[in-house]
């Protein structure tokens, strides 16, 4: 068993914040320091900030982390966490796990955010306990992650996860990613405000309510406003909130045949918003899913909330150099 003082750093690292959290073994919390990303900052100037907030909350500590964890919203290259590309911060081809090394004297590891998250809710939130699951984070956009045979799935490529990008209707709308009718497309909180806006822009009376609410600017109109106005009864916030509903159990029954998992963890800013969605979720899998991938099968919010994301990347770094660093004291 690893010491009771075991730590690790986990870094959240978010086109709009940096977090960057003390956590231990357990996955408890003992300190974090949240500052705004600057992302039009050089690389080398968020870095730096990077650095800053580490050596910040490492003071007072009577032994040093076992190591640093960076999850990064971008695809990261498995062997070296190269940062390939982050569209939020306009990143190509960075290597922030060998210069955060450099700078700190510390093992890193870079991962991409929302397996971070996976991370965190498979060892310390809703999936404790289970070795075969899957989460799903509906936000902005979709991402998730997927545990089977108690290990994490990274792929031939490290792209594992990209379950939002699953077609779910091959006439759909156009993608980000450039497909048409995948998940996101359909249920992501961007396209959730696309939806309204275009069809607002062509007839604006069935809109009146999120008109207002967004003070009369159709390109104003956010996911927020439309689950809200969904909430209090607007027939055409529910009718685009009814829809999104459909693609996400159409997503999420394909994920259950196709892996087999003990439990479906939603979570992210749609689903909290939204929290009847997890009942018509399960019941709509529960229908549709092969009866034998349902039998044992549980769909469960999130429990970590924001707080995954910097829990789940302090935890990988625990799980790959904790072993090495018991017994590490600050000189």
């Amino acid at each position: 068993m690893a010491r009771a003082d075991l730590w690790s750093i986990g870094v959240d690292l978010g086109g709009t914040k940096i977090e960057v959290a003390k956590v231990d073994a357990g996955g408890t919390i003992h300190g974090r320091l949240r500052s705004p990303t600057h992302s039009k900052n050089r690389p080398a100037m968020i870095r730096a900030e990077i650095v800053s907030a580490i050596r910040e909350i490492q003071k007072g500590s009577e032994s040093l982390p076992a190591g640093v964890g960076v999850g990064v919203a971008g695809q990261v290259d498995p062997q070296n966490g190269l940062v390939h590309f982050a569209p939020n911060l306009d990143w190509h081809e960075e290597p922030l796990q060998d210069d955060l090394k450099h700078a700190l004297g510390l093992p890193v590891v870079v991962m991409n955010d929302v397996r971070a998250a996976t991370w965190g809710e498979w060892h310390h939130g809703a999936g404790q306990g289970f070795n075969d699951l899957i989460c799903l984070f509906v936000g902005t956009g979709i991402g998730g992650g997927v545990v089977s045979g108690g290990n994490m799935l990274s792929g031939c490529s490290n792209t594992a996860g990209e379950l939002g990008h699953m077609t779910v209707d091959l006439n759909g709308p156009q993608c980000t990613c450039g497909n048409r009718g995948c998940l996101e497309a359909l249920a992501g909180g961007w396209a959730i405000a696309r939806q309204a806006t275009e069809a607002i822009l062509v007839d604006p009376s069935v809109g009146d309510h999120l008109l207002k609410t967004a003070g009369g600017q159709a390109d104003a109109i956010t996911a927020e406003i439309v689950v809200q106005a969904a909430k209090a009864g607007d027939p055409f916030a529910r009718s685009l909130i009814d829809r999104v509903e459909e693609a996400l159990i159409a997503g999420c029954v394909s994920l259950v045949n196709a892996f087999n998992p003990c439990c479906l963890i939603l979570g992210g800013g749609v689903v909290e918003g939204l929290t009847e969605l997890l009942e018509r979720i399960d019941q709509g899998v529960r229908k549709k899913a092969l009866a034998a991938a349902t039998q044992s099968f549980k769909v469960l919010p999130a429990g970590l909330k924001n707080d995954a994301g910097v829990i789940g990347a302090a935890t990988l770094a625990t799980h790959l150099f904790g072993k090495k660093e018991e017994g590490r004291n600050v000189k």
